[in-house]
């Protein structure tokens, strides 16, 4: 790739970050907290909250693998040689391991016992494998045409999506329990590679397009008019056109991906999101949310030790778990969000410390 065909820094990009963390953050806090009894679906509020809070995962997938694929591809044809490859396979391991680190009660640890669930899979797990995965699929493909790389990304989302339901099915007791949970939820994981990865290899594929065309004459606005049109129709029509597939055909696989078939609408979604953060991208200009863009890692560290009784085994969620109302949710949600940021922040003035939280740099 050529100097001017390299994508710089997008403040959007970190933009949709520092959206996706407040609103994990506060997913985060009122799932923990809110009592029992406001849990009301046909509550219109707490309706449109649950709704959001399912999209900003999809969204943290999405992004992290339109990052960190951005950053491979300025050195595209190096393979090995290109120094992202090392440092992509060493952060995935990073966070891997950061993951079950907080998934350690030291005060049980020292009386010589674990915690039992300390081996299940949460996002970060699942998502530094994911970056190494990413990694593995740029090597196989950079000796061929871009395209074959972006058709292999696209396709790992299709088959991981349309077969969910049949992977769900397998048996992977075969393997030791610690592997087997990034498979299979049956153990307590909450994001298992499979379909997780299917969001981050599209955000590979998102960032090949955007490499590909982002000099070409008017490419936001109609990278915003496809990313609209696209997403509503997965949004609106996957299910229908998955079922009309299943009645024409009469394989039982389209019967099967009809329950998976929210998947590509969720994908949809997270086209939505781009496509406003797109739009708005000229106004995206604040120091301090594009800063908490860059600061997600330490964000997300230090909210698990604070609310999840991550590390010490003292947290919110320890004293106040199902104990909250409404009011107190909300005004302790929107306290919460500032208070980590705060300190994040003021963290990261010491310059060697801010780039050694950051998620990735570019």
């Amino acid at each position: 790739m050529s100097n001017k065909e390299k994508v710089g820094r997008l403040n959007f990009v970190d933009a949709i970050r520092a959206w996706a963390i407040l609103m994990m953050l506060q997913g985060h806090f009122v799932s923990a907290l809110l009592a029992d009894e406001y849990r009301n679906k046909d509550n219109i509020f707490f309706a449109i909250w649950s709704y959001l809070r399912g999209i900003t995962a999809p969204v943290f997938f999405t992004i992290a693998g339109f990052i960190f694929t951005l950053i491979l591809l300025r050195n595209y044809d190096k393979g090995w040689s290109n120094q992202r490859v090392k440092k992509g396979i060493i952060r995935g391991f990073q966070l891997i391991a950061i993951g079950y680190l907080l998934q350690i009660r030291f005060g049980r640890l020292f009386n010589g016992s674990i915690n039992d669930s300390y081996n299940i899979v949460h996002v970060l797990q699942c998502l530094g494998l994911a970056i190494i995965l990413l990694v593995i699929v740029y090597l196989v493909s950079y000796t061929f045409k871009r395209y074959v790389l972006q058709l292999v990304f696209v396709s790992i989302t299709g088959v991981l999506f349309f077969f969910k339901t049949a992977y769900e099915q397998w048996d992977y007791s075969f393997l030791p329990e610690f592997l087997a949970n990034y498979f299979t939820s049956a153990n307590g994981s909450v994001f298992t590679i499979v379909p997780w990865f299917g969001f981050t290899s599209f955000g590979g594929f998102l960032a090949l397009v955007f490499t590909k065309y982002h000099l070409t004459p008017n490419f936001y606005r109609k990278a915003i008019v496809v990313m609209i049109l696209t997403g509503m129709v997965l949004i609106t029509a996957t299910y229908e056109i998955i079922r009309d597939l299943y009645d024409i055909a009469g394989f039982q696989i389209f019967n099967d991906a009809l329950l998976s078939s929210y998947l590509f609408a969720r994908i949809g979604v997270v086209l939505l999101v781009f496509s406003c953060f797109m739009f708005f991208r000229r106004d995206l200009n604040n120091k301090i949310l594009l800063r908490i863009g860059q600061l997600t890692l330490p964000i997300y560290v230090l909210h698990a030790i604070v609310l999840y009784n991550s590390v010490t085994g003292h947290g919110l969620s320890r004293y106040f778990y199902h104990g909250l109302t409404p009011w107190q949710v909300l005004v302790g949600a929107i306290c919460f969000m500032f208070l980590i940021c705060l300190v994040v922040l003021a963290l990261s003035k010491n310059k060697k410390l801010f780039h050694l939280l950051r998620w990735n740099s570019n």
